[in-house]
């Protein structure tokens, strides 16, 4: 399959980002409500200090992400989420959030959308979050009852790492434009909320991301992690060293 993976440069291109975006989250998971997006663009108030960056074939983008950088915004994850590490001992400057991954449905696997957008926390109860506030203003409790999909962990398999390059393709080359835009900007550390099946997935790949507190509703039932990218970089020459040659190529 060709496709590129670039940084985003344009109010265009951003708004067509914005839009896979909705039709992903609002439209085929309902992990948004619609009504919220009356014009079809999903964003937040932390995109104007984000990097983004989208994987485009010959005609349209098909997949991006995310990378928020540290702002007077803070971080979704410090906002959202009750944490068990204390975010004041993080190097701030060199912390960034990777958000709102998102591939349309004609460019992934059908394994693919139980790592990243079917949840398996979703029986799980977890805390009524008021995210206008920014913390847990009720400790009531409910299950997630409309999430049809769960994860339940991928087979074990002796693929080559050609094989597991191929069947995820999309994930790697957006992870791999978010390490290299990282190391160039001197970061050492990622936050992620995120499903626990794609922080699986990362971490067969080479990437060390640990959970750093409960599953929250945001976006869909997710996780706070927190990786070390120095930490990643012994993972993953460890675990994929071809990738990791192709990750460090040209920095």
């Amino acid at each position: 399959m060709y496709m590129m993976v670039n940084r985003i440069s344009d109010e265009k291109e951003l708004k067509e980002v914005c839009r896979l975006r909705y039709k992903v989250y609002c439209r085929e998971w309902g992990f948004e409500k619609p009504g919220k997006y009356p014009d079809g663009i999903v964003t937040d108030i932390y995109d104007n200090n984000a990097l983004h960056f989208a994987v485009k074939d010959s005609q349209k983008i098909f997949g991006a992400v995310s990378l928020i950088l540290n702002s007077s915004e803070g971080f979704p994850t410090e906002r959202y989420c009750e944490l068990n590490i204390n975010p004041d001992n993080l190097p701030g400057d060199s912390t960034a959030e990777i958000a709102w991954l998102v591939i349309h449905r004609d460019y992934r696997r059908r394994a693919e959308d139980k790592y990243i957008y079917g949840p398996d926390e979703d029986r799980r109860s977890i805390g009524n979050f008021d995210f206008s506030s920014g913390y847990s203003n009720n400790r009531t409790f409910f299950r997630r009852s409309d999430d049809k999909y769960r994860y339940r962990g991928a087979r074990r398999t002796n693929e080559s790492y050609g094989e597991r390059r191929r069947r995820h393709e999309v994930v790697i080359g957006l992870y791999k434009a978010i390490y290299q835009e990282s190391k160039r900007r001197g970061l050492t550390h990622w936050y992620a909320v995120m499903t626990k099946g794609i922080a699986t997935l990362l971490n067969k790949l080479g990437f060390d991301f640990q959970a750093i507190g409960d599953p929250v509703d945001y976006h869909g039932i997710r996780t706070p992690y927190l990786g070390e990218i120095k930490n990643t970089e012994q993972e993953m020459s460890s675990k994929n060293p071809q990738l990791y040659e192709e990750f460090t190529k040209d920095l």
